[in-house]
């Protein structure tokens, strides 16, 4: 069997690593959700409890496993996993699972910052409110697979993938 990738894929406002704001986002990018579609399209996808709350659904055309560490009646189509450990064994057996993408929230990337093979950001020009952040990640990638200059919808925004 090929190597599993392990992807984190996350949108991050460049002054303060902020995700997340009271369950959302804290701006509305729709070219990044294309972008965040067209690569998890076909692939397992990995979240905390909290983002799938705030999705509200199961993403299609994926396989959904949301990691809890609380017993939870999860909805169906959706897979639920007490450990990284188990998230990742789940997404190896799913179909696409040569790809898997940790999708958020930040408990979860902080959980899989060192064991992820590549980072795609998309790196929000200025600073956001927010209550959630992204860890540290600069001196873990340190080779740009790629970098896309962008603007659209009054943000002007970088899409970047790093390897380690």
């Amino acid at each position: 069997m090929a190597r599993q990738m392990i992807n984190i894929i996350v949108a991050i406002g460049e002054g303060n690593r902020v995700i997340g704001d009271k369950g959302k986002l804290p701006w509305h990018i729709p070219e990044d959700l294309k972008r965040f579609k067209m690569l998890t399209t076909g692939h397992p996808i990995i979240m905390g409890k909290n983002t799938f709350l705030s999705i509200g659904r199961a993403l299609p055309g994926r396989t959904n496993i949301v990691l809890t560490d609380t017993p939870w009646e999860a909805p169906e189509g959706v897979f639920v996993a007490s450990s990284l450990d188990d998230a990742l064994e789940q997404a190896r057996h799913s179909p696409g699972g040569e790809d898997i993408f940790v999708i958020g929230g930040g408990m979860v990337y902080r959980a899989a910052l060192s064991r992820a093979d590549r980072l795609f950001i998309t790196l929000v020009s200025g600073n956001f409110q927010g209550d959630v952040f992204f860890p540290e990640y600069e001196s873990l990638f340190s080779r740009v697979a790629s970098r896309e200059e962008r603007e659209s919808d009054g943000h002007r925004y970088l899409f970047l993938v790093l390897e380690k």
